[in-house]
């Protein structure tokens, strides 16, 4: 079968899971990657054995071997990559947020469907075998009326005022930081679910740390090397939320709620939701993804675990090994991408029906960015339009 070629800028955290992930998938060939630190890109290059290695992107696009881009840079470059992958022809998956305002990445959207270019956001926790079970639990009325939505997205890896990471940066993150980052996925992964769209919130953000002391050498604190003992620094200004509280609600009416946070200790990605119906309960933790709990008014509770010959059909190709067998946040990620490479072989683009999230509904995660922003400023709902 033809080799599909590919191309990965960024070489953090985020583009070296996309390439681990990606070599889990069959025809699929990595011949690039780009970083603007040459030490980075040459050191990931030589170890997977990739024969090309750019510290300017643009070369990387203007390789015309080149057919699908992975865009894993800082948030304040997603917007400039991005439309020149779409311009040069090439498919493109980019981590999340798609951009750093709901104007570009309309723009995005609009010249994705001109050029008919397929495009993906790395909303990955969809992927998850029970995420996609649920999704058609509630597809298919099992739960009934949904009275309530509830959960949480908490972490501690900004906990102490040593903590820094390009991330807080308003100018390189965003003008949000904690929904942006993690409440983009709280959200994408419950209107996936519900099958319905949030369309007014009313949002309380806090700055906790309103001084951070940035390093002044490099700390990678995606691995938790940024600690307290992190002393010694530059003090800046924080404009950006270390926590947010929101109240939702969707199309259908459906009320929710949710918290997240980037400095509660004891939490590392601590993702939980719970759906209440008329009819049945349901509740998931990102921690512990191979199980599925359902609550019952008459009958005691359950588990279900995750097991191929237990899930509705429409979810078992997201389960690759059998009962007792986990899978967790890599495959997540490997879904995405089968389902993506098997989608550009196919031949489809932006505008036609596909189970992942393309840039759509990075449009739409920004939107609800933008309307807590605009809740917590007024402190009033905000309805999005």
């Amino acid at each position: 079968m033809e080799m599909t070629i590919t191309g990965i800028i960024g070489c953090g955290f985020m583009g070296t899971a996309h390439l681990e992930n990606l070599r889990r998938i069959p025809n699929v060939n990595i011949i690039a990657v780009a970083d603007n630190s040459e030490s980075k890109v040459s050191m990931l290059a030589e170890e997977f054995h990739i024969p090309h290695c750019y510290t300017d992107w643009q070369e990387l696009i203007n390789n015309p071997d080149i057919e699908v881009i992975h865009n894993c840079t800082p948030n304040c470059f997603h917007y400039e990559i991005n439309e020149a992958a779409i311009l040069a022809g090439k498919a493109i998956i980019s981590e999340k947020p798609l951009t750093n305002s709901s104007r570009e990445s309309a723009e995005l959207v609009g010249l994705a469907r001109k050029k008919r270019i397929l495009t993906a956001v790395n909303y990955n926790y969809r992927n998850y075998p029970l995420m996609q079970h649920a999704r058609q639990m509630i597809k298919s009325g099992a739960l009934g009326e949904i009275y309530l939505v509830h959960g949480h997205y908490l972490q501690d890896w900004l906990l102490y005022q040593s903590d820094y990471n390009w991330r807080v940066d308003e100018e390189m993150g965003g003008a949000s930081r904690a929904i942006a980052d993690i409440g983009s996925h709280w959200c994408d992964l419950i209107q996936f679910l519900l099958g319905d769209q949030i369309t007014r919130v009313f949002a309380d953000l806090h700055t906790i740390h309103q001084k951070r002391l940035r390093p002044q050498t490099e700390v990678d604190t995606f691995k938790r090397k940024a600690s307290k003992e992190t002393t010694k620094g530059v003090e800046v200004t924080i404009k950006t939320e270390d926590t947010g509280s929101v109240i939702f609600q969707t199309n259908k009416g459906i009320r929710g709620v949710f918290n997240v946070s980037q400095v509660s200790a004891g939490h590392k990605n601590c993702f939980d939701f719970e759906i209440n119906g008329s009819r049945m309960s349901v509740a998931w933790k990102q921690e512990e993804p191979n199980r599925l709990w359902l609550g019952y008014r008459d009958r005691p509770n359950e588990e279900l675990v995750k097991d191929p010959a237990l899930l509705n059909s429409e979810s078992r190709a997201y389960a690759h090994y059998p009962g007792g067998h986990p899978e967790g946040y890599p495959d997540a990620f490997k879904n995405l991408f089968i389902h993506f490479y098997q989608a550009f072989k196919d031949g489809k683009n932006i505008n036609d029906q596909v189970g992942f999230a393309t840039f759509e509904d990075g449009y739409k995660e920004n939107q609800i960015v933008e309307a807590v922003l605009q809740s917590h400023q007024k402190q009033r709902w905000i309805d999005l339009t």
